[in-house]
């Protein structure tokens, strides 16, 4: 019973987690992100010549605390959000990463998809 129940559980988590890597964008804030939003950030930071966290293993999903060793920039002026200063974005394996500014909590991801 205890097996049956882990495989069910392992399996749920899997598929989950699945689903998950299907999604182009993932939010938890009230605030509205939109593709745009993402690829003036990307132009923005290469303009910038700020440079992307590389770690295949730093997976920033919405919910996720970032660590003290990324780098974190506010957002560009051209981002037109409300209390667009309660915000920072970073780079992290070429995506663009939106983050409450007070706690680094992940709240908003873009993929390269």
């Amino acid at each position: 019973m205890n097996r049956s129940l882990f495989s069910i559980v392992t399996a749920s988590a899997f598929l989950g987690g699945a689903g998950l890597g299907l999604a182009q964008t993932t939010t938890s804030s009230t605030t509205t992100w939109t593709t745009d939003q993402g690829a003036a950030i990307r132009e923005y930071s290469t303009t910038q010549h700020y440079n992307s966290v590389t770690d295949p293993d730093l997976k920033p999903n919405v919910g996720v605390v970032l660590p003290s060793t990324v780098t974190v920039y506010p957002l560009p002026e051209t981002i037109k959000v409300p209390e667009a200063d309660h915000y920072s974005y970073s780079i992290i394996n070429n995506n663009p990463v939106i983050l409450d500014r007070t706690t680094r909590t992940v709240v908003h991801t873009w993929d390269s998809k």
